[in-house]
Protein backbone atom coordinates (compact mmCIF):
# COMPACT_ATOMS: atom_id res chain seq x y z
CA UNK A 1 0.00 0.00 0.00
CA UNK A 2 1.38 3.25 -0.69
CA UNK A 3 1.42 6.45 1.52
CA UNK A 4 -0.70 9.19 0.05
CA UNK A 5 1.60 11.62 -1.19
CA UNK A 6 0.21 15.57 -0.34
CA UNK A 7 -0.60 17.26 -3.61
CA UNK A 8 0.12 21.17 -4.39
CA UNK A 9 -2.46 22.31 -4.85
CA UNK A 10 -2.38 25.44 -7.70
CA UNK A 11 -3.42 28.95 -6.53
CA UNK A 12 -3.56 27.24 -3.10
CA UNK A 13 -3.11 31.02 -0.96
CA UNK A 14 -6.41 32.31 -2.95
CA UNK A 15 -8.34 29.23 -2.59
CA UNK A 16 -11.13 29.46 0.04
CA UNK A 17 -10.33 28.05 3.48
CA UNK A 18 -11.90 29.09 6.97
CA UNK A 19 -7.98 29.44 8.31
CA UNK A 20 -7.15 31.98 5.65
CA UNK A 21 -6.46 34.93 7.04
CA UNK A 22 -7.10 38.23 5.03
CA UNK A 23 -3.79 39.10 5.48
CA UNK A 24 -3.17 35.94 3.64
CA UNK A 25 -4.91 36.95 0.71
CA UNK A 26 -2.85 40.18 0.81
CA UNK A 27 0.42 38.55 0.84
CA UNK A 28 -0.68 36.15 -1.91
CA UNK A 29 -1.50 39.37 -4.26
CA UNK A 30 1.92 41.07 -2.54
CA UNK A 31 4.10 38.16 -4.05
CA UNK A 32 1.87 38.09 -7.56
CA UNK A 33 2.78 42.00 -8.02
CA UNK A 34 6.15 42.09 -6.79
CA UNK A 35 6.94 39.18 -8.84
CA UNK A 36 5.24 40.95 -11.75
CA UNK A 37 7.36 44.08 -11.37
CA UNK A 38 10.25 42.25 -10.80
CA UNK A 39 9.75 40.39 -14.32
CA UNK A 40 8.00 43.18 -16.71
CA UNK A 41 9.89 46.48 -14.65
CA UNK A 42 12.92 44.63 -14.77
CA UNK A 43 13.05 44.30 -18.13
CA UNK A 44 12.06 47.35 -19.30
CA UNK A 45 14.53 49.05 -17.04
CA UNK A 46 17.07 47.01 -18.20
CA UNK A 47 15.92 47.90 -22.27
CA UNK A 48 15.79 51.81 -21.25
CA UNK A 49 19.13 51.45 -19.94
CA UNK A 50 21.32 49.78 -22.56
CA UNK A 51 19.80 51.69 -24.80
CA UNK A 52 20.38 54.94 -23.11
CA UNK A 53 23.89 53.89 -23.17
CA UNK A 54 24.35 52.54 -26.65
CA UNK A 55 23.13 55.89 -27.68
CA UNK A 56 25.62 57.70 -25.11
CA UNK A 57 28.54 55.56 -26.83
CA UNK A 58 27.49 56.29 -30.40
CA UNK A 59 27.34 59.99 -29.70
CA UNK A 60 31.02 59.72 -28.06
CA UNK A 61 32.33 57.69 -31.17
CA UNK A 62 30.56 59.92 -33.44
CA UNK A 63 32.15 63.15 -31.21
CA UNK A 64 35.86 61.46 -31.70
CA UNK A 65 38.24 61.32 -34.32
CA UNK A 66 41.90 59.93 -34.85
CA UNK A 67 44.58 61.59 -35.96
CA UNK A 68 48.30 61.08 -36.60
CA UNK A 69 50.87 62.48 -34.64
CA UNK A 70 54.77 62.31 -33.87
CA UNK A 71 55.96 61.35 -30.43
CA UNK A 72 58.00 63.72 -29.17
CA UNK A 73 59.77 61.44 -26.38
CA UNK A 74 60.79 57.58 -26.05
CA UNK A 75 58.17 55.64 -24.30
CA UNK A 76 60.91 53.02 -23.41
CA UNK A 77 60.92 52.31 -19.78
CA UNK A 78 57.89 54.36 -18.67
CA UNK A 79 55.79 53.03 -16.11
CA UNK A 80 51.91 52.29 -17.98
CA UNK A 81 49.10 54.30 -16.88
CA UNK A 82 46.23 52.95 -14.59
CA UNK A 83 44.34 54.00 -17.40
CA UNK A 84 44.93 50.96 -19.95
CA UNK A 85 43.26 48.02 -18.11
CA UNK A 86 46.02 46.21 -20.01
CA UNK A 87 48.73 48.14 -19.36
CA UNK A 88 50.58 48.89 -22.70
CA UNK A 89 49.97 52.03 -23.21
CA UNK A 90 51.28 54.84 -21.14
CA UNK A 91 51.00 59.05 -21.19
CA UNK A 92 53.53 60.40 -23.50
CA UNK A 93 54.18 63.89 -25.25
CA UNK A 94 52.81 63.98 -29.11
CA UNK A 95 52.89 66.58 -31.58
CA UNK A 96 50.34 66.71 -34.39
CA UNK A 97 48.76 69.13 -37.01
CA UNK A 98 45.67 70.35 -36.90
CA UNK A 99 43.14 70.74 -40.31
CA UNK A 100 43.78 74.64 -40.37
CA UNK A 101 47.85 73.70 -40.55
CA UNK A 102 49.01 74.88 -37.08
CA UNK A 103 51.20 72.33 -34.74
CA UNK A 104 49.75 71.26 -31.25
CA UNK A 105 51.68 69.68 -28.58
CA UNK A 106 50.08 67.38 -25.51
CA UNK A 107 50.01 64.10 -23.93
CA UNK A 108 48.17 61.74 -25.17
CA UNK A 109 47.96 57.72 -24.70
CA UNK A 110 50.10 55.59 -26.47
CA UNK A 111 51.63 52.25 -26.89
CA UNK A 112 54.71 51.75 -24.57
CA UNK A 113 58.08 51.10 -25.87
CA UNK A 114 57.88 53.61 -28.82
CA UNK A 115 61.14 55.65 -29.97
CA UNK A 116 60.86 59.57 -30.50
CA UNK A 117 59.81 60.42 -33.93
CA UNK A 118 57.66 57.34 -34.30
CA UNK A 119 54.03 57.57 -35.67
CA UNK A 120 51.44 57.45 -33.17
CA UNK A 121 47.38 57.35 -33.74
CA UNK A 122 46.19 60.00 -31.24
CA UNK A 123 41.90 60.72 -30.57
CA UNK A 124 40.36 64.42 -30.46
CA UNK A 125 37.48 65.40 -29.30
CA UNK A 126 35.19 67.86 -31.26
CA UNK A 127 36.66 70.96 -29.42
CA UNK A 128 40.38 69.47 -31.14
CA UNK A 129 41.32 68.42 -26.96
CA UNK A 130 43.44 65.08 -27.07
CA UNK A 131 40.95 62.23 -25.73
CA UNK A 132 40.89 58.41 -25.07
CA UNK A 133 40.03 56.16 -28.33
CA UNK A 134 36.19 55.79 -28.01
CA UNK A 135 34.61 51.91 -27.55
CA UNK A 136 34.14 50.33 -31.01
CA UNK A 137 30.54 48.94 -31.50
CA UNK A 138 31.08 45.72 -30.06
CA UNK A 139 32.66 47.03 -27.11
CA UNK A 140 29.78 49.27 -26.33
CA UNK A 141 27.33 47.26 -27.27
CA UNK A 142 28.80 44.99 -24.35
CA UNK A 143 28.69 47.98 -22.14
CA UNK A 144 25.55 48.61 -22.84
CA UNK A 145 24.28 45.14 -22.11
CA UNK A 146 25.50 45.17 -18.81
CA UNK A 147 24.79 48.18 -17.91
CA UNK A 148 20.98 47.28 -18.97
CA UNK A 149 21.49 44.04 -17.15
CA UNK A 150 22.92 45.78 -13.70
CA UNK A 151 20.21 48.55 -14.05
CA UNK A 152 17.03 45.38 -14.33
CA UNK A 153 19.04 43.56 -11.59
CA UNK A 154 19.32 46.61 -9.32
CA UNK A 155 16.01 47.19 -9.56
CA UNK A 156 14.44 43.89 -9.44
CA UNK A 157 16.48 43.90 -6.02
CA UNK A 158 14.64 46.56 -4.54
CA UNK A 159 11.48 45.64 -5.44
CA UNK A 160 12.28 42.26 -4.12
CA UNK A 161 13.49 43.42 -1.02
CA UNK A 162 10.26 46.25 -0.54
CA UNK A 163 8.40 42.99 -1.43
CA UNK A 164 9.94 41.74 1.95
CA UNK A 165 9.71 44.80 3.86
CA UNK A 166 5.78 44.62 3.42
CA UNK A 167 5.63 40.76 4.03
CA UNK A 168 8.17 41.08 6.94
CA UNK A 169 5.23 43.78 8.85
CA UNK A 170 2.39 41.33 7.13
CA UNK A 171 4.31 39.14 9.65
CA UNK A 172 4.63 41.34 12.40
CA UNK A 173 1.07 41.75 12.50
CA UNK A 174 -0.28 38.16 12.73
CA UNK A 175 2.39 37.28 15.49
CA UNK A 176 1.05 40.46 16.85
CA UNK A 177 -2.85 39.16 16.16
CA UNK A 178 -2.09 35.81 17.75
CA UNK A 179 -0.60 36.65 20.70
CA UNK A 180 -3.81 38.68 21.13
CA UNK A 181 -5.73 35.81 20.61
CA UNK A 182 -3.65 33.38 22.55
CA UNK A 183 -4.17 35.95 25.57
CA UNK A 184 -7.80 35.49 25.48
CA UNK A 185 -8.13 31.69 24.58
CA UNK A 186 -4.65 30.48 26.61
CA UNK A 187 -6.27 31.19 30.27
CA UNK A 188 -9.73 29.08 29.36
CA UNK A 189 -7.39 26.68 27.43
CA UNK A 190 -5.20 26.28 30.76
CA UNK A 191 -8.43 25.55 32.79
CA UNK A 192 -9.56 22.67 30.79
CA UNK A 193 -6.23 20.94 30.92
CA UNK A 194 -6.51 20.83 34.48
Amino acid sequence: MHAAEPRQQLLWRWRSNPLRRREDLVEAWIILAVWTVIALGGAFVGVVTARAADESFTRLREGRHAVRAVLVENTAGVVPTDEDPYGGHVRAKVRWTASDGSIHTGRASVDSGRRAGSKVLVWMDSRGRLTTEPPTAAEAAAQAGLLGAGAGLFFGGVTFAAGRVVQWRLDRRRYDQWGREWDQIGPQWGRRAT
